[in-house]
């Protein structure tokens, strides 16, 4: 199941590449993600793991605590989208499915680690309780550049 394209969806994408950068300034690997509902950012957030020393603080993570303090609830439904710079791993592809975030829209393909249809496709598997909406590859040129320089540099 794969999301059609909406208009806003490079604008989101775009305030997520500026967390991402945020993240790189911080010496964390550049991503970046925002969590839309009805139009409003209600939850945002960067790799954080070195500086916070926890394992969990990838983007995705961080912005979905932010959203559910936001609504006051765990369960992201109805009608959130997830924006990130770089495809989901595992942990946050299951951290979404729990939060039942309605649909995923991501930049850059994760070939080592993806688990929204690259590796994995924990999003959208039969096996789990829900399924979400899928859209890769927005922007996905703009991130793939913010990751391997960072990686570039660091070698």
């Amino acid at each position: 199941m794969s999301a059609a394209a909406q208009p806003a969806d490079e604008g989101y994408m775009r305030q997520a590449l500026e967390l991402a950068r945020q993240a790189q300034a911080a010496g964390e690997v550049p991503v970046g993600c925002v969590v839309v509902r009805e139009g409003r950012v209600i939850g945002s957030g960067w790799n954080q793991p070195i500086g916070s020393a926890d394992p969990t603080a990838h983007a995705e993570i961080v912005a979905l605590r932010a959203a559910g303090r936001a609504l006051a609830n765990y369960r992201l439904t109805p009608g959130c989208t997830l924006y990130v710079t770089l495809e989901p791993c595992p942990m946050c592809a299951g951290a979404m499915v729990h939060a039942r975030v309605g649909r995923l829209v991501f930049a850059a393909a994760d070939p080592r680690a993806g688990a929204a249809g690259s590796v994995f496709n924990l999003v959208q598997s039969e096996t789990l309780n829900h399924r979400m909406e899928v859209r890769g590859g927005v922007l996905a040129e703009e991130s793939r550049a913010l990751l391997q320089a960072f990686f570039r540099d660091r070698r």
